[in-house]
């Protein structure tokens, strides 16, 4: 059984969700949180009332261009403050929302667009061209820059402020039509319904916050923080964040765009990463929460402001997308010994997340764990050859997630869904741990894992022992397909600062002298960056094309 402190204290082990859909998150905020700023993005701001209203206008104008229910609305948008009000606009309208990632190439771009079916693309000046060719009856252009198409405030104007009513199934209907990484093949549409995202919105929402669900005078979702101030010392409507997380991705959609706003917190918006004025600006805000993937804290531990800034406001540090090296953990501790460091686990098939670390003071975390399954959450372990029995604790195997978050399917790919969705599990291609407490760990992606000689070599526990070599500034490790071997493990690493004179075989003859012989790398490049994803993964398909 796990261990009590992995749960939250005084919050029960199941929520009861309401039968609501995601645009009701919105109107619930606008009600109780009114004129706090929800998003603010350089000297622009919108309160939590201000965006309701331009969502409720936003809505309207599709509507008047008879776009709803059963229509799909892609946003080709990085994070401005057009972005929020076209995703709740969208949902209000009773149309499902498709993410784009704004640096798409035009051909991947056509491709996921026709895949989706959009019927409008709400997109930005700079890479409006993207979308030429495409096909898409309604285009919705922001500034600054210039693009065909509707300017968005133009359009804004053409809608009413009077909430729509649209009759959408949250238990069918679908809220988002997300795409897969695409960090090991072709990006995939996940089909989740309002149901699904509500749920995960909640689950995480309450699980930070210390609260459960409830219902306000109209019936929209909203919290009722019972848990005690010592435990979960920001209280709902006070807290500040920076993001960074590309809100077309499941973290940032979740947990950077729908937490906040349900919880009354405020973000403000960078829409590029400069450590110096981030820390300044994390200062100046006092912000109580950073939230990222392990390369923004990599990068704020390299930046000597960050080791000096008054940043004794920040009370929850959590981190997703990828695990955190442990000497970033320890490293982060060391700097914020008051603050709650998490780590969670997740992918787009369940919504976003699954599991997480102990978000209140008194909470059990483990280093290296991603924490403990989320109310209502189930997690198992089965061999990574295949098979539904779960494995006895502490045996690595595929990560299996059951729960209401988790997708409806892949969109118009019934094959694939049926290879990972059996009987209500989701198998995620995730190598993990159990421990006896119940703390997960991810030890490598399955389809990373490599077969050398008919031994299974973890690429991560290679790049672990690399990475916290004080040489070393980043390294990922893949393989060559080798005759008669199967997999050899190739690094690739990124020298620190004054290093330049490290050599290959001086990292190779560290790592090798701390595994056993099949584990050793075979070959090492010295390269000037890791390719990653706006999400932060590193992109390992990238590197296999190198070799």
């Amino acid at each position: 059984m796990p261990i009590t402190s992995s749960r939250p204290p005084g919050l029960p082990l199941s929520l009861t969700y309401p039968e609501a859909p995601v645009s009701a998150l919105l109107a619930g905020s606008a009600l109780r949180f009114g004129d706090r700023v929800a998003f603010r993005y350089g000297q622009a701001q919108l309160t939590h009332a201000g965006l309701h209203a331009d969502a409720c206008r936003f809505a309207g104008a599709l509507r008047a261009h008879g776009i709803g229910r059963g229509d799909t609305v892609a946003l080709h948008l990085p994070n401005r403050l057009s972005f929020p009000v076209a995703y709740y606009g969208t949902l209000l309208a009773g149309a499902t929302f498709s993410p784009a990632n704004p640096l798409l190439p035009a051909k991947d771009l056509a491709a996921q667009l026709a895949d989706c079916a959009a019927r409008a693309v709400v997109t930005y000046g700079p890479v409006a061209a993207a979308l030429e060719g495409a096909g898409i009856g309604l285009v919705i252009t922001d500034e600054p820059g210039s693009g065909a198409g509707l300017g968005f405030d133009a359009f804004l104007a053409g809608g009413e402020t009077k909430p729509p009513e649209p009759a959408v199934d949250v238990h069918t209907d679908l809220a988002h039509l997300a795409y897969t990484g695409g960090t090991t093949g072709r990006s995939k549409g996940v089909r989740l319904t309002h149901r699904n995202v509500l749920v995960n919105t909640l689950q995480y929402a309450c699980w930070g916050t210390g609260s459960v669900p409830g219902l306000d005078d109209d019936g929209n979702p909203v919290l009722d923080q019972i848990g005690d101030a010592g435990e979960w010392p920001v209280r709902l409507g006070t807290g500040i964040g920076i993001n960074l997380t590309p809100w077309f991705h499941a973290m940032g959609t979740i947990g950077s765009l729908n937490v906040p706003v349900l919880s009354g917190g405020t973000v403000v918006l960078h829409d590029r990463f400069d450590p110096p004025s981030y820390v300044a600006e994390a200062e100046r805000l006092r912000v109580t929460s950073m939230s990222g993937a392990p390369a923004l804290f990599a990068a704020l531990l390299a930046c000597p402001s960050f080791h000096t800034a008054d940043l004794s406001s920040v009370a929850m540090i959590t981190s997703g997308a990828a695990p955190m090296p442990h000497d970033m953990i320890n490293a982060l501790r060391g700097r914020f010994p008051d603050a709650v460091i998490a780590e969670g686990y997740g992918l787009t098939e369940a919504t976003m997340g699954a599991t997480l670390s102990p978000s209140w003071r008194s909470g059990t975390r483990k280093t290296g764990s991603v924490g403990v399954p989320t109310f209502d959450t189930e997690v198992k372990i089965v061999a990574a050859e295949g098979g539904e029995e779960p494995l006895p604790v502490d045996t690595k195997g595929e990560v299996c997630v059951r729960g209401p978050q988790v997708m409806a399917g892949y969109h118009e790919r019934e094959a694939e869904t049926a290879a990972v969705l059996v009987d209500g599990w989701l198998h995620t291609g995730d190598v993990g741990v159990l421990d006896e407490d119940g703390f997960l760990s991810i030890v490598d992606r399955k389809k990373d894992m490599l077969i050398y000689k008919g031994y299974n070599v973890y690429p991560r526990e290679l790049e672990e022992l690399l990475i916290t070599l004080p040489e070393v500034t980043a390294a990922a490790v893949v393989g060559r397909p080798s005759p008669g071997i199967g997999e050899s493990p190739v690094a690739f690493v990124v020298r620190a600062p004054g290093h330049d004179d490290l050599t290959e075989s001086t990292l190779l003859t560290t790592v090798n002298a701390q595994v056993v012989p099949y584990k050793r790398l075979r070959e090492l490049h010295f390269v000037e960056s890791i390719p990653v994803s706006a999400a932060g993964k590193v992109l390992k398909r990238q590197l296999r094309e190198r070799l």
